[in-house]
């Protein structure tokens, strides 16, 4: 079982907000890999998916996710279509004010010459209406070269104060 975590990279949005937050020369190392993310995006939405790609790839993703939602529970097939993989809904403009969703990224094997898969959890906040949100996404990409960049973008920018962390996870 992983057991040492390393930071191999951190990132917090400046002012403006940023289209893509980019991870790269990720170093082949470790065992797997894990994302700490605290995001939010600037659309005039209650809510917007946040995407994930490996290596610049545009082609070959998958996920499903099942979330809670609004007292209703959602489940969705490929929502990030054949060029990501979708990995949560964070809060946005229209969202409770200065609340940022809270997501983990987990990435195992991320070296290796097999296709790649991805896990993620998270939480939202909103307090209006359209309440929180919480859920599990289960994602892959065919890419079978060891992962050197993960791109983490959405439908507009990734706002101020938005954080996230790469670790590098080893085994004993």
């Amino acid at each position: 079982m992983p057991n040492t975590f390393t930071l191999i990279a951190s990132s917090t949005v400046g002012s403006g907000g940023i289209a893509t937050v980019t991870f790269s020369s990720i170093p082949g190392t470790y065992t797997d890999l894990c994302l700490k993310l605290s995001f939010r995006d600037s659309s005039a939405n209650d809510r917007r998916i946040l995407f994930v790609r490996f290596n610049g790839g545009t082609s070959g993703y998958v996920d499903r996710s099942i979330r809670g939602y609004n007292g209703s529970v959602l489940s969705q097939t490929d929502n990030g279509g054949p060029n990501s993989v979708a990995v949560w809904d964070m809060p946005a403009a229209n969202a409770t004010a200065s609340t940022f969703s809270n997501i983990e990224i987990y990435i195992p094997n991320y070296a290796g010459s097999t296709n790649k898969s991805v896990s993620a959890d998270g939480v939202g906040e909103n307090n209006a209406a359209n309440g929180a949100i919480a859920g599990l996404t289960a994602g892959s990409s065919t890419l079978t070269s060891a992962i050197t960049s993960i791109d983490l973008f959405a439908s507009a920018n990734i706002v101020e104060h938005s954080t996230a962390y790469l670790y590098g996870i080893k085994k004993d």
